[in-house]
């Protein structure tokens, strides 16, 4: 039978010769993951189910990154919690303060992450590392319990929706514009429980960011993963990253889809989502006159290393509108030492922003830039749901990190590809 991508390391993970959608499986885990939110909820559970052992104690992952540093005293417990498990079980890959980095854009730099393998994560944005060809998804914490205990997962296998991408990327739009045109596509609910499977010559262009980025936000189609062929650039990301054997899976010819959509990438054109759906989305040029209070450049979609260059190319030399309040946050430390290194977070600091140590903060109206009632931000998150930065009357605004910090200077939201770089 013929099989997609996602289909066929589902299949090998379950030691099986195929799998057809709606088929559950028992897999082997590569690696589970948590966060300082979730992995205490696992640990509860972990216990009370009476396990003793974790299944593997290099390949569990504990990111504190949500609410830390910590930012009262229920996420400084949660934070202990985790570091008391980490401790008893001997957890290799256990990132605190100083060393953490938000979670999905730290377990790809580490190499922690691989082509080929099967990866939960107590976090829906656990799918970003499908953009290394990697079966990876976000689960529920009593699920991390168990592939914490046992290193296995039940799954529903999914049928897969096929991006067929052509042409090339413009200045100034990137792969987060390339994101949310499919979801205005598909809508908040139109990949549910598939795979999206991206295609076609134009992926050539992605830069692996883009990648990571696109992956990272399929769940807000409701796919269940979204996963790119292994080229030439995924490998060359993963040299002197990844330190062991890995399985680069192809889709076969004539898989079958449930849906195919074609896009040419050279026709895309910088895309911002509206509250209170990702789904909402408009084109720059239909946007209108919306001035803003706030712009929060940073998360595991949009706070790696291009994000801040493109982000300080546009705001070099200028001032932030006094009228708004601009948050930088580099996705991990390293990230963090090479904006330093580039002269990056000089610029943001001139320009008037404040910038932060790695952290999910105000992506989830956690901390570190909480919105008032009446505020609207452009944020380069990924969700824009009712009250997700704060107040339920504030409105989020999801774009590119050159939308961003064109529309931080403006004092309102605009088209980046008219200012000067």
């Amino acid at each position: 039978m013929p099989m997609t991508m996602t289909q066929k390391i589902l299949a090998a993970h379950a030691g099986l010769p195929e799998v057809k959608p709606g088929q559950l499986i028992l897999a082997k885990l590569d690696l589970v993951l948590g966060n300082d939110i979730t992995a205490p909820v696992a640990i509860r559970e972990f216990y009370k189910a009476g396990f003793e052992n974790v299944f593997d104690n290099e390949k569990i992952a504990m990111v504190m990154d949500h609410f830390t540093p910590s930012k009262d005293i229920k996420a400084a417990e949660q934070c202990a919690e985790c570091r008391s498990f980490a401790n008893t079980f001997n957890i290799k890959h256990f990132y605190d303060v100083g060393c953490m980095g938000v979670e999905h854009s730290l377990l790809p730099e580490l190499g922690l992450v691989a082509s080929g393998e099967c990866i939960i994560g107590a976090d829906s944005h656990t799918c970003t590392y499908g953009a290394l060809g990697a079966f990876s998804t976000g689960v529920g914490s009593t699920d991390m319990a168990a592939g914490m205990a046992t290193g296995e997962a039940w799954f529903k296998v999914p049928s897969a929706i096929r991006i067929n991408l052509t042409g090339k990327l413009s200045p100034m739009v990137s792969g987060k514009d390339l994101i949310l045109h499919i979801i205005g596509i598909l809508g908040v609910d139109g990949a549910l429980y598939q795979s999206l499977e991206y295609a076609g010559e134009g992926i050539s262009s992605l830069s692996m960011d883009d990648r990571f980025c696109i992956a990272n936000m399929s769940i807000e189609a409701g796919a269940k993963n979204g996963v790119f062929p292994v080229d030439s650039a995924a490998i060359e990301y993963m040299k002197g990253r990844v330190d062991r054997a890995y399985e680069i899976f192809e889709a076969d010819e004539d898989a079958e889809y449930e849906r195919e959509i074609e896009i040419n990438l050279s026709e895309l054109e910088p895309t911002v989502a509206f509250p209170h759906l990702p789904e909402n989305t408009h084109i720059i040029g239909s946007v209108g006159d919306l001035p803003i209070q706030q712009v929060v450049i940073g998360s595991c979609t949009n706070g790696r290393l291009s994000d801040m260059e493109i982000a300080a190319k546009i705001m070099q030399g200028k001032k932030i509108h006094p009228n708004v309040r601009c948050i930088v946050i580099p996705a991990t430390q390293q990230i963090y030492l090479d904006c330093m290194e580039k002269g990056y977070l000089r610029t943001f600091i001139e320009a008037g922003c404040a910038v932060s140590t790695p952290t999910c903060g105000p992506c989830l109206g956690g901390h570190m830039g909480v919105l008032s009632a009446g505020e609207r931000c452009v944020a380069t998150t990924n969700r824009n749901f009712v009250g997700r930065m704060g107040h339920v009357d504030s409105e989020v605004y999801l774009a590119s990190a050159a939308v961003a910090a064109a529309s931080a200077i403006a004092g309102k939201i605009i088209d980046p590809r008219g200012m000067t770089i």
